[in-house]
């Protein structure tokens, strides 16, 4: 199954296990849900249910993950079994928390999960139902699981992978937070030493649309020409690292590590050297 689907695809999807969740973040995000969502879908929270936020970001980041048991029944909660078909959507094509819900599900065993391809800006444009205020749906059973499936970086892995030239680590943010210019979110402005800028939003064409998948195939074997193939994806706090790794898939490369705690935990750990292209 294609990691990406196309609103028109959605609107012909007939199987009764589809299920599909509003990812979008933002002031007010809840209230905008409940005045329009996509017609069924269910509200996933960025920071209560794809991360468990901690007292101190240098250790985690500011979205680290929740444990495997909490997302089991943040998944129950909102009904999703197994069999579901989900598809998720965003206002930012999967840049926001579309991509990170993805490889969260993707992580947790499920097959059948997909990112709505131009966000929810394209099904407005496709003319798919939309409606307001709760959705009512069932809980499901809670599944069982004792790990995440996908391969996680740590900082020491990432620190150690660095040293010994084994893995290729990008950093996805723009790249004035890169070159350390300036610094909106963390504390700090700059990079892992070691690790090369390709920002997330080049894995889209001018409309906001992910590329072809043969287009990013094609860029991504040039940028990565003659580098370890082993990758390690990271952003400011794990989030748009996931649209990456989610445009990778679509390319056909090799699923990528995650760097969880990204450019966050980096910058705030004591004695982690940090690098500025100014």
């Amino acid at each position: 199954m294609s990691p990406i689907i196309s609103p028109s695809e959605l609107k012909n999807i007939q199987t009764k296990n589809l299920i599909i969740l509003d990812a979008r973040v933002g002031k007010d995000v809840y209230q905008n849900y409940l005045d329009k969502h996509i017609k069924g879908a269910r509200f996933i929270d960025l920071d209560k249910d794809l991360a468990e936020i901690g007292e101190d970001a240098a250790f985690g980041g500011r979205h680290p993950l929740p444990s495997i048991e909490k997302f089991a029944e943040t998944l129950s909660n909102l009904g999703i079994s197994e069999d579901s078909h989900v598809v998720i959507y965003d206002d930012k094509n999967g840049a926001n928390a579309g991509a990170r819900a993805w490889w969260m599900l993707r992580s947790f065993g499920l097959k059948n999960v997909q990112v709505l391809g131009g966000g929810i800006q394209s099904a407005e444009k496709e003319n798919l139902e939309f409606s307001s205020g709760e959705e009512t749906f069932e809980k499901s059973d809670v599944i069982k699981k004792e790990n995440w499936l996908l391969p996680i970086s740590s900082l020491e892995d990432v620190e150690n992978e660095l040293v010994n030239n084994s893995s290729t680590v990008i950093d996805v943010r723009d790249a004035y937070r890169y070159n350390g210019e300036s610094e909106p979110i963390d504390l700090v402005a700059g990079h892992i030493p070691g690790a090369i800028n390709i920002p997330f939003s080049e894995n889209l064409d001018e409309n906001g649309n992910f590329l072809k998948p043969e287009i990013l195939k094609e860029k991504y074997s040039k940028l990565l020409a003659n580098k370890p193939e082993n990758l390690i994806i990271h952003c400011g706090s794990g989030v748009t690292a996931c649209h990456t790794i989610l445009a990778l898939e679509y390319a056909g490369f090799h699923v990528s590590n995650l760097y969880v705690g990204s450019w966050s935990e980096w910058s705030r750990r004591e004695g982690k050297e940090i690098a500025r292209e100014i």
